[in-house]
Order: structure tokens, then C-alpha cells, then sequence
């Protein structure tokens, strides 16, 4: 059963330095942490591939979330994650979820 969330599900190839990225993605997440209607996110490092890494988010809402990324300084804080990774990104609605 759904309760109305979202999940932002973001897969980065890094190109570079991997912790240059986790800099980079760490300056993105704090301003990502202010915008109203976001719960939380991981961002995971493949176990094998160095160069490979998931954010999942979790939001209140699909509106919310595209609001956060309309803000008009969100173009400024992710530029250098865009020169660092290529990422593809898909959102998905939450249908059941346990937390333990």
C-alpha cells in the first residue's frame, strides 16, 4: 500500500577521482537536505566497481522533489557532479516499505 512517497533512484559512473565526486555529491546533499519534502537519502559506492554509485532519496512527493530541482541555485550545486559522473536517474512511487 502506497503512502503517497516517492523514490528518486540516481546512478552515477564516475569519471574521475571517486572521493572528489563524494566531496562534490556531499556539497549537493546539504543543499538537497534543506528543501522541503525530502525524508532522507543514501548514496552507495559499488562493492566491486569504484567508479559506480546509487543515491536513493526518499520524498514526500513527486512535486516536492521537482520542486527542489527547479530552485534556481539547484543548477549551481550539482554542476560539479556533472563534470565529475554521468548519471541516469528514474522515480519511482512507493508501494511498500518496512523499516526495521
Amino acid at each position: 500500500m502506497s503512502n503517497g512517497g516517492v523514490t528518486f533512484v540516481n546512478r552515477f559512473t564516475v569519471k574521475g577521482d571517486p572521493e572528489e565526486f563524494e566531496r562534490a555529491f556531499a556539497q549537493v546533499a546539504k543543499f538537497m537536505a534543506d528543501q522541503p519534502g525530502i525524508k532522507g537519502y543514501t548514496l552507495s559506492r559499488h562493492t566491486e566497481d569504484p567508479q559506480q554509485y546509487v543515491n536513493i532519496a526518499l520524498w514526500e512527493d513527486a512535486k516536492a522533489l521537482r520542486a527542489a530541482v527547479s530552485h534556481p541555485e539547484f543548477g549551481s550545486h550539482v554542476g560539479a557532479l556533472r563534470q565529475l559522473a554521468v548519471s541516469t536517474s528514474d522515480l519511482y512511487q512507493d508501494r511498500h516499505r518496512v523499516q526495521g
